[in-house]
């Protein structure tokens, strides 16, 4: 009976969800459009989208010829603005949909492939590989093994900016879900419940392959909070979140669908006006990346200065609220988010960091403050932001070129060790010297540029700074980790918020053995070789243990921090970089000003 009772809890909430949409979003949406048609048609297709039942684009009668889209538009001074308006290419006679055509998740399954590390080696550089390896997936087996990856080409699909269609969007998907629940439940009636090594997934037909990539193909439609939360998701190991849920969304990883030209103009005419273009020699509208948020496309100004123009999906920065409060809903009712993780604690954090990423003024200060900070940096450069083409939703600076970090993967082990200690070097002074760091270890935002020996950074909407007490704090526990100071690792965690004095000596013990772990890399002098030991693995075999013991959530900069950190150690792992970890540590901390004597408690042990 238990898949049963799943299934009903499953099936209820989605019709409470659906239900509270309606109720909230449905008066506004016909208030403010005055078209109730129109609305409900939006509506529909963003949920049928959503739930796999349609392929995004709505087939319509038309008896005119067809347009090319041509993916570099030029524009001219002299010659009237050209029509760029993206729409879909039309034909003479009735198009008759195809058989099959509305089969529900099986037309995006079709995008989604397996390649290898080796067979992804050839692909253009501007084909931005937003994979993060963390605990396996993707990586290449320690015994040299390649583990396939599923990969998905983006579709072309409008993104749902309206509350109500975004809100109806997610029953759509919670219907697929409950829908994909009723299948695995009948497989494992007739064929019983699937081998595998993850319990959860043993238990709960929920957790079907199917309902994990129709839950990642969603998040790729849909874009804007609840993609971004997706991956945040996705890089936590096993030991927080069941291995079908981390496999799919390996694919979240690899970007989101992205916008039409139409809804793509009406951004850029409303954040700078109709006669942007006069702005351009040059546009081009295949997007070098499209991400959670926004998507980024190449374009050529007046005065041939090539720029990267961030363009951000519509509804998306008002839709942060309702979108989580959705995502929370939905895994509220499949109870597959263990208490010890604190879901409460990491979406209100999780909220917090959305709002600042969708402001693209200020991400335009942070770019700009980190250009500052690093101008006399060896080996970093921040590009210049072009002011007079940017606005709280579109963001234009100066094209840098390189490859992503993960890429440097193939180039020579000096290479390679350059630029893990760079990686290193920049991580540790961002939190310990500027108190101000970038926090989103995505391998794409590292550009290096093996011409130069320079790692172009870009994408500072992720950037924020960090009191002074807990940089103090955190310093030491990072020494008295790299120590192996067991007293120190506990009294700096509890000064810092992440115990509270109250916990069981298996809890503690858990604690310190993960610090430990961590600080590994600055134990000793001389090279740290990252492949010598399995610092994720050793991490997820302990995580268990403390998910299930934990007391008190970590502190809210932990959640930024803690991501950008362990991006740097897989970034290092991934490129098998050797790096003197120790000596850049202890250069950081002997100039490090602490805010009063008493902080430095265990400076002895140095």
């Amino acid at each position: 009976m238990a898949p049963f009772q799943d299934l009903a809890r499953l099936a209820n909430g989605v019709a409470l969800v659906a239900l509270e949409a309606t109720k909230r979003y449905r008066a506004f949406d016909v208030a403010r459009d005055g078209d109730l048609a129109g609305t409900l048609k939006n509506a529909v297709v963003a949920a049928t989208n959503l739930a796999g039942l349609t392929k995004g684009r709505i087939r319509e009668v038309v008896i005119s010829r067809p347009k090319p889209k041509e993916s570099v538009v030029f524009f001219s001074d002299d010659e009237p603005r050209p029509d760029v308006s993206g729409n879909a290419p039309v034909s003479e006679a009735p198009v008759v949909p195809e058989a099959g055509e509305d089969l529900s998740v099986l037309e995006d399954l079709k995008d989604l492939k397996v390649e290898s590390e080796l067979g992804d080696q050839h692909g253009s550089n501007e084909q931005l590989d937003r994979r993060n390896d963390t605990t396996g997936g993707g990586e290449a087996g320690r015994d040299g093994g390649i583990v396939p990856i599923k990969r998905r080409q983006p579709r072309e699909r409008r993104v749902p900016s309206t509350s109500f269609g975004r809100a109806l969007g997610f029953a759509g998907l919670g219907a697929g879900l409950a829908w994909g629940t009723v299948q695995e439940s009948a497989r494992r009636i007739i064929y019983g419940v699937p081998k595998t090594d993850d319990k959860q997934s043993a238990l709960s037909p929920f957790l079907s392959e199917q309902n994990a990539e129709r839950l990642a193909l969603a998040l790729c439609r849909m874009r804007g909070a609840a993609l971004k939360l997706g991956q945040m998701l996705s890089i936590q190991d096993e030991s927080l979140v069941p291995a079908p849920i981390l496999a799919a969304l390996d694919i979240v990883r690899q970007g989101a669908d992205v916008m039409p030209r139409s809804q793509l103009n009406a951004v850029l005419d409303a954040e700078l006006g109709p006669d942007w273009s006069s702005k351009l020699r040059s546009f081009d509208y295949e997007p070098l990346a499209a991400a959670s948020i926004g998507q980024v496309h190449r374009a050529v100004m007046k005065d041939g200065l090539e720029v990267a123009i961030k363009i951000q999906y519509p509804g998306v920065a008002d839709s942060i609220e309702s979108d989580i409060e959705n995502v929370r809903s939905l895994l509220s009712y499949t109870n597959l988010i263990p208490k010890g993780l604190y879901l409460d604690r990491a979406i209100k954090v999780a909220k917090e960091e959305l709002s600042r990423e969708c402001d693209y003024l200020l991400e335009a200060r942070n770019q700009k403050q980190f250009r500052d900070m690093l101008s006399n940096s060896e080996g970093f450069y921040v590009p210049m932001v072009i002011d007079k083409i940017s606005s709280r939703k579109v963001l234009t600076t100066e094209f840098v070129p390189g490859i992503p970090i993960d890429k440097v993967a193939l180039l020579s082990q000096e290479t390679r060790n350059y630029v893990g200690r760079k990686l290193l070097e920049l991580t540790l002074k961002e939190l310990f010297i500027f108190r101000f760091m970038q926090t989103d270890p995505n391998w794409s935002n590292f550009l290096y540029d093996d011409a130069t020996r320079i790692i172009n950074l870009i994408d500072f909407g992720a950037a924020r700074d960090y009191p002074q007490s807990f940089v103090d704090d955190y310093l030491q526990m990072v020494i008295a980790c790299a120590n192996s100071d067991s007293n120190g690792v506990i009294e700096m965690s509890r000064r810092l918020g992440f115990l509270t004095g109250e916990e069981s000596e298996v809890m503690l013990d858990a604690h310190v053995q993960a610090g430990f772990i961590v600080g590994l890399p600055f134990s000793k002098s001389g090279g740290y070789d990252f492949r010598s030991t399995n610092i994720t693995q050793s991490i997820s075999n302990l995580g268990a243990t403390m998910l299930k013991h934990r007391l008190t959530p970590p502190p809210d900069e932990a959640y930024s921090l803690h991501r950008k950190l362990s991006g740097a150690f897989l970034a290092c792992i991934k490129l098998g970089a050797v790096v003197p970890c120790r000596e850049l540590l202890l250069q950081v901390y002997s100039q490090y000003k602490f805010n009063n004597d008493t902080a430095e408690i265990f400076s002895s042990a140095i």
